[in-house]
């Protein structure tokens, strides 16, 4: 097996571009738990950073409207938006200990998910969309007997 190049790796931050960054905050907030710490402020456009204090760094990035790059599944010209879809397509995953009363709180706010288990049934999943249409999901495991 070949060295790697980098050395020390960690995931530090995943970034969204979004034209509603409260918006999208606010979810974040409110579904997993991050919390907003200081961000730079840049020039150019407005940043919102949270923190999982579990995981890592979220930075919601003010949307370039000049930029040609969807914003989401349901900005492409041909929307997705069956959340049956997201355990092939590009998702960010998180683990949580309450699977059955997050799902419950999801449905209470309207939010459509997708569940399924994994082939060897030790892995519970729910997939879903945030406000934007990015891909998430959640994952429980089973308890082994």
């Amino acid at each position: 097996m070949a060295a790697s190049v980098a050395t020390g790796v960690s995931l530090n931050h995943i970034s969204r571009e979004s034209s509603d960054i409260r918006r999208l905050a606010n979810f974040y907030k409110e579904i997993f738990g991050f919390e907003e710490i200081e961000s730079p402020n840049f020039l150019e456009f407005k940043v919102i950073w949270l923190n999982l204090s579990s995981a890592f760094q979220l930075h919601l990035i003010e949307r370039n409207p000049s930029s040609n790059l969807p914003e989401g599944p349901w900005s492409a010209t041909s929307p997705v938006v069956d959340p049956s879809h997201l355990p092939r397509g590009h998702h960010i995953c998180f683990t949580v200990s309450n699977f059955e009363s997050f799902l419950q709180s999801l449905k209470e706010k309207g939010i459509e998910t997708f569940q399924r288990s994994l082939p060897d049934g030790k892995v519970k999943q729910a997939f879903f969309f945030d406000p934007d249409g990015n891909g998430l999901e959640v994952a429980c495991p089973v308890p082994q007997q």
